[in-house]
């Protein structure tokens, strides 16, 4: 599968924007501020339906206009098909497959598997338990649809059941069979992903280790610890057992979206002991897994952007991962850098076509 062409309205810094891409490497090279992290952010919104570095939709728009519009060609299966994503400010985003727009987003994810690593992704480390959490689902949600759409079915019922306990704390009353219905509805979708996370982990986790070895070339020892109260009980019992502290804080304190991940180093928080390097090697090597995941899950192989990636490698380690694509374990690539010749340098040490992009 590969990105064909791209053609921007309005997305942006860009008033209009059309790109003939190679389908092995691409390089965006240019100043910062010129736009190339804004043309990796609008073909990942192609594959999502929404921007990886701001979900504001109306905050994706160019100044002084009134909508945007991302268009494009991809070739996937010995078929080409076109994905068309515009929003108009008032009005509802829409994403259009071959002319035809989707009735929900969620069935659109996972159809173009991609990745991307960027240095953005250092809120995975520094950030709360809800980005690691959208880590997690969203790997599993490119393979599995039954996952994502249990997890939106979660959603709703907590919603629902968070709006019940303030009506309880607003008109002081309470009642416990209407509170019990979305308790056993929460239970059972839960449990579910609590298992699917579970499963998971235990395939993703040697494989992110083997990723962190070949870029670190170290033996230090990583890991990845699931952080759930499910591990000691069941949802149904949590929520029993904590009503009378939901109902003074009016909303549902356990539950499959308080879970956490747990990032180690020889055993150490990797946000406190880690240094700078090995971060970087710890972020990338969590990327890695999940495109290699991916592509075993997904039989395709996803397209991969690497987003000013010598900010996180040095030159070597770029080199490295660039080869990577000689051997057929990845697709097309889009690299973005501040230095042509770097860049150059890099991609001619491979025996595969490219493109450059000087913006």
């Amino acid at each position: 599968m590969f990105l064909k062409r791209l053609s921007l309205v309005n997305y942006k810094n860009f008033d209009s924007k059309n790109l003939d891409f190679d389908p092995t490497i691409n390089c965006l090279v240019g100043k910062n501020g010129i736009g190339k992290t804004n043309i990796l952010d609008a073909i990942y919104h192609l594959c999502f339906g929404k921007s990886y570095f701001n979900p504001v939709a109306t905050q994706n728009i160019k100044h002084g206009t009134e909508f945007f519009m991302i268009d494009g060609e991809f070739e996937k299966n010995d078929r080409e098909e076109k994905i068309v994503c515009s929003f108009k400010k008032g009005m509802k985003k829409v994403i259009k497959r071959n002319g035809k727009a989707y009735d929900k987003f969620s069935e659109h994810i996972g159809f173009l598997p991609l990745v991307i690593i960027s240095p953005a992704d250092r809120d995975l480390i520094v950030e709360g338990s809800d980005t690691r959490r959208k880590f997690i689902d969203g790997v599993i949600s490119q393979s599995d649809k039954a996952y994502l759409q249990t997890l939106i079915k979660y959603t709703k019922i907590l919603t629902q059941r968070n709006s019940l306990l303030k009506y309880f704390s607003v008109n002081r009353t309470f009642d416990k069979d209407a509170l019990s219905v979305y308790d056993e509805q929460l239970h059972t979708f839960g449990t579910e992903i609590f298992k699917k996370r579970s499963q998971f982990l235990e395939s993703f986790i040697p494989i992110f280790q083997e990723q962190y070895a070949n870029i670190s070339k170290k033996e230090e020892g990583v890991l990845l610890a699931y952080q759930s109260k499910l591990l000691e009980n069941s949802l149904s019992d949590l929520l029993t057992n904590s009503l009378e502290k939901d109902r003074a804080l009016q909303y549902t304190s356990v539950g499959i979206h308080k879970d956490d991940l747990d990032f180690t180093i020889d055993g150490y928080p990797i946000k406190k002991f880690g240094s700078q390097g090995q971060q970087k090697s710890f972020l990338i090597a969590l990327k890695l897994a999940q495109f290699h995941f991916i592509k075993e899950q997904a039989k395709t192989t996803p397209i991969l952007l690497l987003d000013d990636i010598f900010d996180k490698l040095d030159e070597t380690r770029v080199a490295q991962i660039v080869a990577l694509v000689n051997n057929d374990e990845f697709g097309q690539l889009f690299i973005s850098d501040t230095h042509a010749d770097r860049t150059e340098k890099v991609v001619k040490t491979i025996n595969q076509s490219y493109k450059i992009f000087n913006l």
